[in-house]
């Protein structure tokens, strides 16, 4: 049996994430949608649960983390090529997103990456490695 992994992330505007992450080139599971929560189709086996914040301080019983001072996780995600971690955070800049600057992503020829915060301060890592230089 395949792994699911499920992230989940608060949000404050549901549909505006949407909008966002649609931007981005993600589609959502109708079958799991509605006011409170949606579910973003990142691959065949991984989905980000947008919840929005009363909802999700529901299921943690606990508080949102506060995005502008603080960090709780950062969520990485491969990209095919150099120019595709580019064209990702370009457009997520693009729609409202925020770059961080972090030159240690990079690696010499063989690692490339970038950083931005989504709309609520999520921080997504957009990463390219050279294949040649992962070990089987």
């Amino acid at each position: 049996m395949k792994t699911n992994i499920f992230v989940n992330l608060p949000v404050k505007d549901l549909n505006h994430s949407i909008e966002f992450f649609t931007g981005l080139g993600y589609t959502f599971n109708k079958q799991f949608t509605d006011q409170n929560a949606t579910c973003m189709i990142v691959d065949e086996n991984i989905f980000v649960m947008l919840v929005v914040h009363d909802f999700f301080k529901k299921l943690a019983k606990r508080g949102v983390v506060d995005n502008s001072s603080d960090v709780e996780c950062a969520i990485c995600i491969s990209a095919e090529s150099k120019e595709k971690v580019d064209e990702w955070v370009n457009k997520a800049i693009s729609m409202g997103g925020k770059e961080n600057i972090v030159p240690e992503m990079n690696v010499g020829d063989s690692m490339y990456g970038r950083s931005v915060n989504d709309l609520d301060g999520h921080i997504w890592e957009v990463m390219w490695m050279d294949p040649k230089m992962i070990q089987k």
